[in-house]
């Protein structure tokens, strides 16, 4: 059941010199995780958005021994999805360049990436103890972007990043608007794409009666205020 929209923008696609549109990995090769992963059917989305049919129109790449990350160093593929640190690790060794940024890029930069969504059961039976969740995972957007140097050093301190620096970038770099944005319309955007792409069959519509609920954020939008 999906409760919150939480940040936008927290993936980059990197090509090698010379691609420098989307469009253009038409014939080129991209790597992914594995078949079927998230990065895939993401970057499926993405160049159906340009008119291109991932099937037939581009290469994909996989290796179980390798990350998507080392064989686009290795100058082994053409392109690939980044997640953080991936994107600040490359841009600090000057290794290719982003043709697509959802931070900033429309459509993707009008709809969140990431979302909070809570067990069907969990949520019906314990409404007050989502509700809790939902603000505490809000306060703490909240804090990643009001003081990302906090949020950067406290996940230093305990381990959970490769580096302060990289974790900092993140953080500053990327939109924390869950009050801004509009949760639903983001589900019907990726709704409508993913039935375009035969990823699903299911209308918008459907998803949105079926698999939300927005009580908590639309409480918590007036207990919250910035």
């Amino acid at each position: 059941m999906l409760l919150a929209g939480i940040m936008v923008g927290c993936f980059e696609l990197f090509a090698r010199e010379g691609i420098t549109s989307v469009a253009e990995l038409k014939g080129k090769s991209i790597g992914v995780g594995a078949v079927g992963s998230l990065s895939q059917e993401l970057l499926t989305l993405i160049t159906a958005q340009v008119g291109l049919d991932s099937r037939k129109d581009v290469q994909w790449v996989t290796d179980p021994k390798v990350k998507p990350i080392e064989l686009f160093v290795q100058g082994k593929i053409d392109a690939f999805l980044g997640f953080p640190p991936e994107p600040q690790d490359l841009r600090a060794r000057h290794i290719g360049h982003v043709i697509l940024n959802t931070a900033v890029d429309r459509p993707w930069s009008q709809y969140f990436c990431c979302m909070l969504a809570g067990n069907r059961e969990f949520v019906a039976t314990h409404p007050v103890a989502t509700k809790r969740v939902v603000r505490a995972t809000l306060k703490a957007t909240d804090l990643c972007a009001g003081e990302p140097a906090r949020a950067a050093q406290w996940l230093a301190d305990r381990g959970l990043t490769p580096g302060y620096d990289y974790a900092l970038q993140t953080l500053s770099e990327n939109g924390y608007k869950w009050r801004e944005y509009d949760a639903e319309d983001t589900i019907r955007f990726y709704a409508l794409r993913q039935r375009d792409a035969g990823f699903i069959k299911s209308t918008p519509q459907k998803i949105i009666a079926d698999g939300t609920d927005w009580r908590f954020l639309d409480e918590l939008k007036r207990e919250l205020k910035a």
